[in-house]
């Protein structure tokens, strides 16, 4: 078994993997730069180093966290999800100096992450993917031209990318040859390299993925699908497992396919193959991401698998602990990305000081934070602060289970999304489990009866009581 892990990320995930080697007796190594000296993660680890003055290169520079993870003597590196988690060059750096990367192999990462790769490769398995471009498109005329041969809306992409960035929706050829030269440019200068393909726009779809995790002698499961179609600008908000909107028959369907993508590349670990579903019911695959998900969390609860110790087990050359037929799902859990960002103005962020935390509890609940009372936000990183998971058995009960737990949760000093969360389970299109990614967009006035307390409120509150009590 592994031993001792190097965690090359921060915030919640950090603080999740270091849960998860504790459990396994393992020991755990965390980084952190100037702007995360005081972040919980350094503060949860057996042992932390510091990688740097600046915010974010410590966490993007691959070969000093390797040199880090010998020099403390790791024997695995866990990247955890964004910085370097999708990048092949960390994964062969560590197969070179003798440390196991947790995750799939270099090539697998190359291959899924470059989405041309990735599609050709699903095409050979037998995955159904959205009509488009061959490969990448080679100037704005043939983009042109296969515009108008697979018809409008389209979708430009960076073949690179990721994380909803480099994506834009031409609905006529004239908003095509306005795009194609911004896209371009955001791919090169996010990804590194200036490619683009095109697919035909699914309008409106479902998100559903697929939670899969594979071994080192071929075995290779799916632990159920997510729902991940409540999103905002390609970025997911809510996440659920299962899927409200799917039969049976479409979940078993969804749960063989993604299976049987993962088995025909050689996938090893865990990773998610995403799909959209449209509105005849016709499943497209869409992309995988090598790497553990944010939303893991909906699919542990619901299977009662620990995902993150299962990677550990895999990377340490053992085979999976379960069949296909040994996992099964109970129940509907729901995770609320709890972002500092003000739904008011736009989203913007809202960086500064927590001034009160209060954690949910009770009954089905699971808190997954980053931050504490009198902890800094800063402003360097994504504005993702904390994770609130909820399960019950019934999806009418894990909505009523989230709107409680969502009043349970105290964030004071900066504004979160929390408002808009109680007020998109309150909106019956939602409770009725029938939406898709236009939701956000399509139901603005949520936005509008989102109320948030102001701090100063919170302070003259916690005065008045102490003069209570005092007097008392």
């Amino acid at each position: 078994m592994i031993k001792k892990i190097l965690i090359a990320n921060r915030g919640e995930i950090a603080v999740r993997i270091v849960r998860a080697c504790k459990e396994m007796g393992i020991k755990s190594v965390a980084i952190y730069t100037d702007a995360d000296r005081h972040a919980l993660h350094v503060k949860k680890a057996d042992e932390a180093y510091h990688i740097g003055s600046d915010p974010v290169a410590g966490y993007l520079n691959a070969h000093n966290i390797v040199n880090l993870a010998v020099a403390s003597g790791c024997d695995a590196l866990h990247p955890g999800y964004g910085f370097l988690s999708e990048n092949p060059t960390l994964a062969e750096i560590c197969a070179r100096r003798g440390i196991k990367f947790i995750g799939p192999s270099a090539h697998v990462i190359r291959q899924m992450g470059d989405k041309i790769q990735a599609r050709n490769a699903m095409i050979k398995a037998g995955i159904p993917v959205v009509p488009g471009s061959d490969g990448n498109l080679e100037s704005v005329e043939a983009a042109r031209e296969l515009g108008s041969k697979i018809g409008y809306p389209v979708m430009l992409k960076a073949t690179n990318g990721g994380g909803g960035r480099g994506i834009r929706r031409c609905n006529s050829e004239d908003e095509l040859l306005k795009n194609y030269d911004r896209v371009v440019s955001e791919a090169g200068k996010a990804f590194g390299k200036p490619e683009v393909f095109m697919e035909r726009c699914v309008v409106n779809p479902r998100h559903i993925e697929v939670q899969v995790i594979g071994d080192n002698f071929g075995n290779v499961i799916h632990l159920f699908e997510r729902d991940c179609s409540i999103q905002r600008r390609n970025q997911k908000l809510i996440e659920i497992a299962p899927s409200p909107q799917l039969t049976e028959a479409q979940r078993d369907y969804i749960g063989k396919l993604a299976a049987q993508a993962a088995k025909s590349v050689g996938y090893v670990n865990a990773g998610t193959v995403e799909f959209l579903l449209d509105s005849d019911n016709q499943f497209y695959f869409m992309e995988m991401n090598t790497r553990l998900q944010v939303e893991h969390t909906v699919t542990e609860n619901i299977t009662g698998i620990d995902i993150v110790q299962e990677q550990i087990r895999i990377a340490s050359g053992l085979p999976l602990q379960y069949q296909q037929a040994d996992v099964h799902y109970r129940g509907f859990a729901m995770e609320f990305r709890i972002n500092a960002e003000d739904p008011k103005n736009d989203f913007l962020p809202s960086f500064g000081r927590v001034t009160r935390y209060y954690a949910p509890g009770g009954p089905g609940v699971r808190t997954d934070a980053a931050m504490y009372t009198g902890y800094v936000i800063p402003p360097y990183f994504d504005s993702m602060v904390a994770k609130l998971t909820v399960w019950n058995l019934t999806w009418e009960g894990v909505i009523e289970r989230g709107l409680r737990a969502l009043s349970d949760m105290t964030v004071y000093g900066v504004k979160t999304t929390i408002p808009y969360y109680q007020e998109i389970l309150r909106n019956a299109d939602f409770r009725s489990g029938k939406f898709n990614t236009s939701f956000v967009e399509s139901h603005p006035e949520l936005i509008k009866y989102t109320v948030q307390q102001p701090p100063e409120l919170l302070a003259a509150a916690i005065a008045a009581a102490l003069a209570a009590h005092e007097g008392m």
